[in-house]
């Protein structure tokens, strides 16, 4: 049941890529979220966005921190970026992430 909306009520069906950092101390992070074309850009949507929505079974985490890209005027990516501000948040961000990546076929790649 993970899922993201950037307005209530209406899930995007577009899989983002995700590039989380974590600091040194593992006490703090980022999660920087890069949807291409998302359905809440498309012109059948006239929802506002605003922000980004990560629900499952635990309840929802949000981040106001969404910028759109347009390329020739149109609309055409939204980039979301969560902070993470302690390691209760770094844990519970991960459990949704665990069940989000399981539900849309998202692997985890470690950088070097």
């Amino acid at each position: 049941m993970a899922k993201i909306q950037f307005s209530r009520g209406i899930d995007e069906d577009v899989t983002p890529q995700v590039r989380i950092t974590r600091s040194r101390s593992g006490n703090t992070g980022t999660a920087t979220f890069y949807f291409q074309n998302p359905k809440a850009l498309s012109e059948s949507n006239t929802e506002e966005i605003t922000g980004m929505y990560m629900i499952d079974e635990e309840g929802e985490i949000l981040t106001r921190e969404v910028k759109g890209k347009f390329v020739n005027g149109k609309p055409e990516a939204l980039e979301a970026v969560y902070i993470i501000k302690s390691p209760e948040e770094w844990d519970r961000f991960m459990r949704f992430m665990d069940r989000y990546a399981q539900e849309n076929d998202l692997g985890l790649s470690k950088s070097e």
